[in-house]
Order: C-alpha cells, then structure tokens, then sequence
C-alpha cells in the first residue's frame, strides 16, 4: 500500500525560545501522527486490539532543518520495517515545506493485564504489513 500520510496540527505551545519547534514537542507530534496510524485507521479497518496496549521500546530522530511554527502543520509519512513476532519498527519523514526531520521508533505490543510484552496477532500483522515500503517507495522516502 505504502506509507500512511498523518497531518498533525503545530500550537503555539510547540515552539521554543529560538523561534522553532521543541524537541520534545517534536517528538510529541511524531507520537501523534503514530497514534493516527496504529489507533485511528486501524479502528478504521476494523482492528481493535493495537489501542490496547501498544509501547515505544526505542525512538531515533535525526533533523535536517529547524521546524518552524509558521508553518503551522507538519506531514508526517510513516511506514512499517522489519516486521517481526513481538516488535517492527515505524519510520517517519516529517515534512513542513521541505523534509525537517527523519525518525524511527521500535514499538513492542504489550498486554497491559500481564505486564509484559505480547505477540503481534494475526490481524495486527495483516495491517501493519499494508504499510511496508517496496525499495523503490524506500528511496523516495529517503531511508535506502
């Protein structure tokens, strides 16, 4: 299918003193965009279970330019990598006018009951599995 577009929304809370957007606050957004992937079009198609317990075990970011708040939205393209029983990995490419930042997270499903890490089920494969990249949409996206 390829990647999953997120628009989210800057505030003027995001910004800091120099004029740019915090890098917690980026950090932030990017979970918001996640949250739009893993609960809101998963709900969309169905798939229940990801809202049930669903947690950040490593995030990686890397900026290419200063996010600025006058630009008031940020688009963020995110698609699935390695694909394993208990964990995958969500890269981002987080666009204001031009690309502003690259970032990954390990995300581990996680049943909230136990307390502890769980297996992907069937259905949570299936749909993650719609937003892996072929090699060619890999290169657009910049992580080649």
């Amino acid at each position: 299918m390829g990647a999953f577009v997120a628009e989210v929304a800057l505030r003027w809370s995001d910004m800091d003193a120099f004029g740019h957007v915090n890098h917690a606050r980026t950090i932030t957004l990017l979970e918001e965009a996640r949250a739009d992937l893993l609960f809101t079009e998963a709900e969309r198609q169905g798939l229940f279970g990801m809202a049930e317990g669903m947690v950040v075990a490593r995030v990686v970011i890397d900026y290419h330019s200063p996010l600025l708040y006058r630009a008031r939205s940020l688009q963020v393209r995110m698609s699935v990598r390695e694909l394993k029983a208990a964990s995958f990995i969500i890269d981002y490419t987080a666009y204001a006018q031009e690309a502003v930042a690259t970032a990954e997270t390990l995300m581990v499903p996680y049943d909230l009951r136990a307390g502890r890490p769980r297996r992907l089920s069937a259905d949570e494969r299936d749909f993650l599995a719609e937003w892996q990249l072929v090699d060619s949409e890999k290169t657009e996206l910049g992580r080649a």
